[in-house]
């Protein structure tokens, strides 16, 4: 974080210091919310969560270095104090990553030469956002989120890792609601603007895929005119084959480029390929020149996420040779996203981070790339907050995965039943099998009885459901 005082802090934050805090005091060092990440000179934020109040850690966390603790109520510590409960304390988080953001969008300040990029999207927004990052930093100091960091906490923790050399900041933005977006854009104002698809992702709590794309537009929304910012000027990068998307483009000041496999897309993908290990190949045509780019991240879908960061690594001045060569040696970041590994002659796909409609449908087309003559497992879970149109979902699941071929189909939790109800649907030509169990354990279980070498497996379900574990239990028993 770019070193500021205490009594900076306070006057930004609209906090008290308190306790045995001096004003001058600097800190220096991140910003965190887990005392045991505290380094020399951070200042931990003191939250109350549903497994532990961090104001219970604050003597710990100066112990190991802080400067000082951001808290809701007094503690036996340095710190400074917000009027008011864990709201407030984000609010000041915010009021903080706002300062420095300006701080690092500021041209007379010396280093501060910071692009911030917002990317936003109902499915790929991690994938994507890791994408970006790896491509950009060959040109300067970047960063990005760990994982998911994309909600009112996340998001400025991220924004207070940036310092004067930072060249590019990174930024995953969520929505559970109207005005989230908007809002974390004020934290952090992106000069350009990702949108990735519209799709089912929370249909529950919006409505409908008009309602999620309000939300998801407020990025674009956000973005200065196309003359502005220091006269570079806010780009809006849209999604050319996703109509919802496109259709941002009248909802934006900024200049528009469009990336997809369109004719008219800026940013166009052509000769699409699948390679033997599931990874895509394809043409990326930009400004009139054309190059071949083999990718290493598993997944037809990952073409449409490699366009995404070819648009923005083009608008950043990155030459298309280099962006090539940037996108073939990316590798996966975040966890549980389409990790592959091999485990006695088994390929076992790790997506188990989330899921929704159009991500299990991708990861099923995937799982069938990668399968081609060889048996496919799918071990999939619910897809949470699909609102009423969840039966109708699972079981086109189902469907599509008696549809590819998958030998065994392993469905987990009641929630899931839809899945296992539209694939049996198939049974008259289909000559798979579906097994119903209830946990990550039992799926691990199941999946072990039936593999054997050359089997393709996938893991898949929404958060809630974590099936992230049936890879290790698969592997490594049940002594986890």
């Amino acid at each position: 974080m770019i070193a500021l005082t205490l009594d900076r802090i306070a006057e930004i934050t609209q906090t008290a210091i308190g306790g045995s805090a001096r004003p001058d005091a600097i800190v220096d060092g991140p910003v965190v919310i887990d005392s045991r990440q505290v380094a020399p000179g951070a200042l931990f934020v003191a939250l109350s969560g549903e497994r532990a109040d961090g104001h219970d850690f604050a003597r710990s966390a100066v112990d190991s270095g802080a400067a000082a603790v951001l808290a809701s109520r007094p503690v036996d510590a340095p710190h400074l104090l917000v009027d008011g409960g864990d709201e407030e304390v984000v609010a000041a988080l915010a009021r903080l990553a706002r300062h420095v953001a300006g701080e690092l969008g500021d041209p007379a300040r010396a280093g501060a030469t910071a692009e911030v990029i917002g990317v936003t999207g109902s499915s790929g927004k991690t994938t994507t956002k890791d994408l970006i990052a790896q491509v950009v930093e060959r040109m300067g100091p970047t960063v990005a989120p760990a994982g998911s960091f994309n909600n009112e906490i996340g998001h400025p923790l991220t924004v207070l890792r940036a310092d004067t050399g930072t060249k590019h900041l990174v930024l995953e933005v969520a929505a559970r609601g109207i005005g989230h977006i908007a809002h974390l854009c004020r934290v952090a104002p992106p000069r350009i603007g990702v949108v990735l698809n519209v799709g089912s992702a929370h249909m529950g709590e919006f409505g409908g895929r008009e309602a999620i794309a309000k939300a998801k537009g407020e990025l674009v929304e956000a973005l200065p005119k196309a003359s502005e910012h220091h006269g570079r000027g806010g780009v809006a990068v849209l999604n050319a084959d996703d109509p919802l998307v496109r259709a941002m483009s009248s909802r934006t000041a900024a200049r528009v480029v469009l990336y997809g496999t369109a004719e008219d897309a800026q940013v166009r993908a052509t000769d699409i390929v699948m390679q033997d290990d599931g990874a895509p190949a394809f043409t990326l045509h930009l400004r009139g020149r054309r190059v071949t780019v083999r990718l290493g991240l598993v997944g037809a879908h990952q073409v449409s996420n490699a366009l995404a960061a070819a648009a923005v690594a083009d608008e950043l001045g990155m030459d298309i040779e280099d962006i090539a060569a940037a996108l073939g040696a990316a590798t996966p970041v975040s966890r549980w996203r389409m990790e592959v590994t091999e485990h006695d002659g088994v390929t076992l796909v790790n997506d188990a981070y989330n899921a929704n409609p159009e991500s299990m449908r991708a990861a099923l087309t995937t799982l069938g790339s990668l399968a081609r003559d060889r048996r496919a497992i799918a071990v999939l879970a619910h897809m949470a907050e699909l609102g009423e149109d969840g039966d109708a979902e699972h079981e086109k699941v189902g469907e599509f995965a008696a549809e590819i071929g998958v030998a065994h189909l392993v469905v987990v939790g009641e929630p899931a039943e839809g899945i296992a109800v539209g694939a049996e649907r198939f049974a008259d030509r289909w000559n798979g099998e579906s097994i119903r169990v209830p946990d990550a354990e039992a799926a691990a279980e199941a999946v072990r009885e039936r593999m054997r070498t050359g089997d393709v497996v996938i893991v898949k379900g929404s958060r809630v459901a974590a099936l992230e574990r049936v890879i290790d239990l698969i592997t490594k028993g049940d002594d986890q």
